[in-house]
Order: structure tokens, then C-alpha cells, then sequence
């Protein structure tokens, strides 16, 4: 008789655990930056740029540039110009809730309780990086690249 109470609370009791996770901050980053925006780059422009390219050649490996001018002898020159502010939020949270239905049949009654709770909880940090990328690429009379100098910095 004890084992049938006992197998007949367990058949009314439930409890349902609830846990939530989050992206990572840098699943996030990859998100919301497309290849474009990570294309020009110091590494690009040491690796793919080089004395004698052409226009075109420097337009398809770094895109439209910023500014283009002509310098004193009537040559062109190219000038990308770049600032990138990256601000970087991760959170994490998580929690469980529990919640306990005991109940049970009393002659022609049935009576039951219940009870619940919860807890939570969450953490964050936020990164903001600026950087800057400055690219000049000087032509000469034919329209092949002349020379080039670039500066970048990050802070």
C-alpha cells in the first residue's frame, strides 16, 4: 500500500529545468561584419600591392579608393582612408526554474499544491577598439603604380 502512495506522487510530480545560453561575442562579430569591411588591411596591402600594377588591378585587390587627386606633376594618386570603431558586447545568462505539482485522491476529492521558484542569473563585458588604416598610392604618367606608403594604428 505505501509503494502504490508513493508510485501515485511520483506520477503527479513533475519538474522541468530551464537553461538558456547566449552567442559568443565573436559569432556576434562575424555576424555583422562582412568580408568587405575586413578586406583592407596592412596585410593586404603589403601582400597584394606592388610597383607596376595597374589601376584596375588596385581598384579589384583594395576596392574604390577614398580620394583621388593628382599631385604636382599631374600624376594621379590614390588615398583610402579608413577608421573602424568595433564595440564588442558579450553577455551570458542562464537560470533554472522548478516547479513541483504534488497532489492526490482523497475519496471523490482530488487536492493538490503546488510550488515553484527560479533563479537567474547573468554577466557581461563590453571591448571598443578604434583603428585606423591609411593607404596612398601614387601613379605614374602610364597609370601604374609609382610607389605606395601606408600607416595604420590601433587604440
Amino acid at each position: 500500500m505505501q509503494n502504490l502512495r508513493i508510485e501515485q506522487m511520483l506520477s503527479v510530480l513533475w519538474i522541468t529545468v530551464l537553461l538558456h545560453g547566449c552567442m559568443t561575442a565573436q559569432q556576434h562579430y562575424q555576424d555583422t561584419h562582412g568580408v568587405q569591411e575586413r578586406r583592407l588591411t596592412v596585410g593586404t596591402v603589403q601582400r597584394e600591392i606592388r610597383k607596376g600594377m595597374s589601376g584596375a588591378e588596385v581598384a579589384e585587390v583594395l576596392g574604390s579608393p577614398n580620394i583621388v587627386t593628382t599631385d604636382g606633376e599631374g600624376r594621379e594618386v590614390w588615398v583610402y582612408d579608413k577608421i573602424s570603431t568595433d564595440v564588442t558586447y558579450s553577455r551570458s545568462s542562464g537560470g533554472i526554474i522548478v516547479g513541483l505539482l504534488v497532489g492526490g485522491l482523497s475519496g471523490d476529492v482530488l487536492a493538490g499544491g503546488g510550488a515553484g521558484g527560479s533563479y537567474g542569473k547573468s554577466a557581461g563585458a563590453e571591448s571598443k577598439t578604434q583603428r585606423t588604416l591609411t593607404v596612398v598610392i601614387k601613379f605614374d604618367e602610364q597609370k601604374m603604380v609609382r610607389d605606395f606608403a601606408y600607416h595604420a594604428s590601433r587604440f
